[in-house]
């Protein structure tokens, strides 16, 4: 099977031009054919109509001039009219017709030179008569109304034929004439309104990293423009990454300077301590050190993860209840703390990724262990009504000023009073969560007391 690299472009324009080009030619064709065919059988058509007024002229002349002498006049005077056609170049057609008069009595009373002989018991009207050769002829015969004279008007096929295709061809010639024009405005029509593509193509080439600003759908053909805004929601989302792998490289950077730089200074202090306890104490701070880095760590690659996600990629009915116990598991509340859960008699069940929710919650329980009182209660209570969820953390420490309520969520931002420590992201993953399942972090300090983080509208299982 061809991988989709080798197979082969092509051009649109050459495409597009060969396809009305062969649709203009089988019409064109068609139409040839069928316009010669009509204007064929027009021009017999015209042909014998001239036949059959020469005939009914040639009645007029004889009826009316019935004597010998007339007729003889008559005669001559058509014989000198058919000698000045045959020598008139500019009326090639007026010399070929022959005919013949006869009486009721069969006896011909005038004929031109080249009628050809006729048998009596040919029919009235128009008929085909083979003659030797090529001199085939076409016959109007047709008797006066009293019966007394009968003429007979012929013409050879082959000028009848010829000036069939003469005819034909002056019809068709405007036509021929103007197929090669029509082909050039077609191909020039499709090459200038294909420019917008091999402008847009130049455009799109000229783009780098750095320049990933939107396409301006100026000028560009209705059909062009779902494209344009495809791929200008391309250089968006192309863009958001590449700035959150621009912050994530700044953030940790940042942020692990400083333990990495401790632990530089505490590996030095156990290097150079000749005594037992100051290299413990260093070592106990390096291993301290290290659990913070990996934290830090693991929190900015959890945020990396969370950062290019749009929307949850499966949903899941999720047992709160379960995912409480599975985010208490790990943790350990200080000497003399206690936990307590409410609302969760029976567990309600959430639609969202439970993974992602026990993180959520295990950063919000690790908040209120870190923060509340040594010897308090941090109270986790849930909340339903209306088909949705609130899910609330409350512990009874400090709280924080509200002048800098509004800020907690963002990243690496920390109380500056607090001495606890801690590398400002937790509550940034945790909003990043709430974002995620289509609810909202809500912080606050609560009125008794103590700080309340809450997850609000946590969507039910229906």
């Amino acid at each position: 099977m061809t991988p989709p690299s080798a197979k082969k472009t092509y051009s649109l324009r050459y495409r597009l031009f060969g396809g009305i080009l062969l649709t203009t030619l089988l019409i064109w064709c068609l139409t040839a054919v069928s316009s010669y065919l009509r204007a064929a059988h027009e021009a017999e058509e015209l042909l014998d109509s001239h036949l059959a007024q020469s005939a009914n002229l040639l009645l007029v002349l004889v009826r009316g001039h019935g004597h010998e002498d007339d007729l003889t006049t008559i005669a001559e005077h058509l014989a000198a009219q058919r000698a000045a056609a045959l020598r008139d170049a500019q009326a090639p057609y007026n010399s070929s017709l022959e005919y013949e008069i006869e009486n009721s009595d069969g006896a011909v009373l005038i004929r031109s030179a080249g009628m050809p002989a006729i048998p009596a018991s040919n029919p009235a009207g128009y008929s085909d008569l083979d003659g030797p050769g090529d001199e085939d002829w076409r016959i109007f015969d047709k008797t006066s109304a009293d019966g007394r004279y009968r003429v007979q008007v012929a013409q050879l096929m082959t000028v009848r034929n010829r000036v069939a295709v003469d005819v034909a061809k002056q019809t068709m010639f405007p036509v021929a004439i103007g197929l090669p024009l029509l082909l050039l405005l077609i191909y020039g029509l499709i090459r200038q309104l294909l420019q917008p593509l091999d402008r847009l193509a130049s455009d799109i080439a000229a783009r780098t990293s750095e320049n990933l600003s939107p396409l301006l759908p100026n000028a560009l053909p209705q059909e062009i423009t779902p494209l344009v805004s495809t791929l200008n929601r391309l250089f968006s989302r192309l863009g958001q990454t590449l700035e959150n792998e621009r912050r994530f490289t700044a953030d940790a950077a940042h942020e692990l300077r400083t333990p990495l730089a401790a632990l530089k200074v505490q590996t030095q202090v156990a290097l150079l301590s000749q005594h037992p306890a100051p290299r413990q104490h260093a070592l106990r701070q390096i291993e301290h050190g290290v659990d913070r880095a990996t934290r830090l760590v693991n929190q900015l690659l959890r945020l990396a993860r969370l950062d290019p996600m749009r929307r949850l990629e499966q949903l899941e009915a999720v047992d709160l209840g379960s995912a409480v116990a599975e985010a208490l598991c790990p943790l350990q509340p200080q000497p003399g703390q206690q936990i307590t859960v409410e609302g969760m008699e029976p567990p309600p069940r959430i639609e969202g990724d439970s993974d992602l929710l026990t993180i959520a919650l295990r950063n919000l329980i690790d908040n209120a262990i870190r923060y509340g009182k040594a010897d308090g209660v941090i109270r986790i209570a849930a909340c339903c009504a209306d088909g949705h969820c609130a899910l609330s953390v409350h512990d009874d420490g400090p709280g924080v000023p509200p002048a800098i309520a509004s800020r907690l969520g963002e990243r690496f931002f920390r109380n500056p009073d607090n001495s606890v420590e801690g590398n400002g992201l937790g509550l940034t993953i945790v909003s990043r969560i709430a974002e995620l399942h289509g609810a909202r972090l809500i912080v606050a300090n609560a009125p008794t007391g103590g700080f309340i983080a809450t997850l609000a509208g946590l969507s039910l299982v229906r």
